[in-house]
């Protein structure tokens, strides 16, 4: 059984920075695609990046595509989200998510594992 521990969020200004963390326990998180996930108010839950289990591949929704960077560290077990020049619509609770499985998905029902999010505000 693997739990996810997100941190990172908060309230920053719109243009600013933040770089979220999930840390991993229990299982074999080496091997293992992890992805990261946001839902704002009313909105359902979309997918934001992804990454495979050595890091070596990165997918990225469009809105976030060269301000977000993805990244992971397999020693530490976690994975990051670095989200730079953020905009008010990035305002969501952001989830980590990990699947039993070396590549990644943009499928939300193909991830296995969920933490309990963290709360990203923007403001304008």
């Amino acid at each position: 059984q693997v739990q996810l521990v997100e941190s990172g969020g908060g309230l920053v200004q719109a243009g600013g920075s933040l770089r979220l963390s999930c840390a991993a326990s229990g299982g074999n998180f080496g091997t293992y695609a992890v992805g990261w996930f946001r839902q704002a108010p009313g909105k359902e839950r979309e997918f934001v990046a992804a990454i495979n289990w050595s890091g070596t591949y990165t997918d990225y929704v469009d809105s976030v595509k060269g301000r977000f960077t993805i990244s992971r560290d397999n020693a530490k077990k976690s994975v990051y989200l670095q989200m730079n020049s953020l905009k008010p619509e990035d305002t969501a609770v952001y989830y980590c998510a990990a699947r039993n499985h070396i590549a990644t998905t943009r499928s939300e029902g193909n991830y296995d594992y969920w933490g309990q999010g963290t709360q990203v505000t923007v403001s304008s």
